[in-house]
């Protein structure tokens, strides 16, 4: 049976990142990145519709490690894709992944200090050990995505798709498309869409915030060509980070005047517009995620008459398309339902610890990346209100401290154990749909530290990088003292 020191799983973004810190900050431990798709990009491999693109900018959503050179800061699917299979091959991260091993169950040994950790490889199930798991596989159902049932669906003369599995032969030009949503990955089909269609229409139920940005980011251009590279991204990334954070803050305390300026920029692109209909959410902003539109390009298409927002709700689908509430029928030819992930906890492994299951959704987290109870196990979750990045490069790092803080004490478990009551609340204060759809199966947060989940790069940065490792983490478990004998 193979053994390494520690098995990451997902070759994604967190996956090729930990793989460059475990060799960078453990380059005595052994690691095996295991990915259970047949490529590595993780989400920027699987999403293959039109127009797909970041919503956070490449500055932050880059690497710390790896700056972002490209011109355009609101990069599109297949320039993310390339970038993260550079970096895995410059590094020689993508000779560690061994690709279509889907990790099915992890059973955790005290007497043995170790993981034994069960995948369904390409010829049949595949049995590895490891000191340490980290798992970095997302936080979504890789094989399926949220899908209502429309009454009338089996009526519909068209061809309904979803974004997640976008076929490669779907011709919709100068057909009729409905685009069923309105999160980031239907205001990024509307204008991709749009100069094929005859006619494209966003249908939503409620609005969602929109901001236009441009795609490109002109002081990072300049200061990339006075600066060198690693400067210039390095400034670039702090000024976005502080101004992020700084507009999250602002949202939260004073909604009403975030809220005027947000509707306020929808009224100049669209002036004719019915914004209190279209355009003004129920909600204040960052209660959800706020919608990213590169180079008002959404806006643009409806300006042109290419296309239009509608708010309604579904009756049913009908032959020639939807018919809504209101009465009205909305003509389609094809029907996109951009109606979101379903949230997933650690690819749904069976985990268990001295052969006792555990259910993850009554552990608390700690400093959003470990579990009350769980030795030797971490897991990368990135920021609803900033790039995923920007966690996913703190909780690397940490990883790599706990690694070497066993090392250097001859101790082989590190457990995350509450020291008294922390208080109980939701892992995500968030009230998007596919966030509340899940939450009764993600572990609960703190109301104190270390078990307060942050969506704060700058408390993160000080806890994970800078704060002591021994705040409620039980180090345990020597070194046998034949195995010292033998090193």
């Amino acid at each position: 049976m193979e053994h390494v020191d520690v098995l990451v799983v997902g070759a994604g973004i967190s996956g090729i990142g930990a793989g460059y810190y475990l060799q960078t900050m453990c380059p005595d431990r052994s690691y095996a990145i295991l990915e259970g798709r047949g490529q590595l990009g993780g989400t920027w491999d699987l999403f293959r519709y039109p127009g797909i693109r970041s919503d956070s900018d490449m500055y932050t959503l880059g690497y710390a490690f790896r700056p972002w050179t490209e011109a355009k800061a609101i990069a599109d699917g297949p320039n993310i894709l390339s970038y993260l299979q550079r970096t895995a091959a410059d590094y020689g991260i993508d000779r560690k992944i061994r690709y279509n091993h889907h990790v099915k169950t992890a059973a955790w040994s005290s007497d043995e200090a170790r993981w034994t950790v069960t995948s369904q490889g390409p010829d049949g199930p595949v049995t590895m050990t490891c000191n340490f798991l980290f798992m970095c596989s997302g936080y979504y159902n890789y094989a399926k995505g949220h899908s209502p049932e429309f009454a009338g669906a089996e009526d519909f003369a068209g061809r309904i798709v979803h974004p997640q599995f976008w076929p490669a032969d779907l011709d919709y030009s100068g057909k009729n498309v409905v685009v069923i949503g309105s999160g980031a990955t239907a205001v990024t089909l509307v204008p991709a869409m749009a100069p094929k269609t005859k006619h494209i229409t966003m249908l939503q139920r409620s609005p969602t915030y929109i901001v236009a940005r441009p795609a490109e980011d002109a002081m990072a251009n300049w200061l990339r060509a006075k600066l060198p590279s690693k400067m210039a991204y390095g400034l670039t990334r702090w000024r976005n980070v502080l101004f992020g954070m700084f507009f999250f803050r602002m949202a939260r305390k004073k909604p009403e005047k975030v809220k005027e300026r947000l509707l306020g920029m929808v009224r100049e692109e669209l002036p004719d517009a019915d914004i209190a209909t279209h355009f003004t959410p129920r909600y204040n902003p960052w209660d959800q995620r706020l919608c990213l539109v590169p180079d008002g390009d959404l806006f643009a298409a409806i300006r042109e008459g290419k296309a239009e927002v509608v708010t309604d709700t579904i009756e049913r689908f009908v032959p020639e398309g939807i018919k809504l509430a209101s009465g009205k029928t909305l003509p389609a030819d094809v029907i996109v339902t951009a109606t979101g992930l379903e949230l997933q906890l650690l690819s749904d492994v069976q985990f268990s610890v001295d052969g006792k299951a555990v259910d993850l959704s009554k552990t608390t987290n700690y400093k959003g990346m470990m579990y009350s109870g769980v030795p030797n196990m971490a897991s990368s979750f990135g920021y609803t209100n900033a790039s995923w990045t920007l966690k996913a490069d703190l909780t690397c790092a940490y990883v790599c401290r706990l690694l070497n803080t066993m090392t250097k004490r001859g101790l082989r478990q590190a457990t995350p154990t509450p020291n008294g009551a922390v208080g109980e609340e939701p892992f995500l204060d968030f009230t998007s749909s596919y966030v509340q759809r899940a939450m009764d199966k993600f572990p609960k947060q703190g109301g104190r530290k270390p078990w307060k989940v942050h969506q704060n790069y700058a408390l993160d940065l000080m806890a994970l990088k800078f704060g002591s490792v021994d705040n409620e983490m039980v180090f345990s478990n020597p070194v046998p003292k034949r195995v010292k004998e033998a090193a």
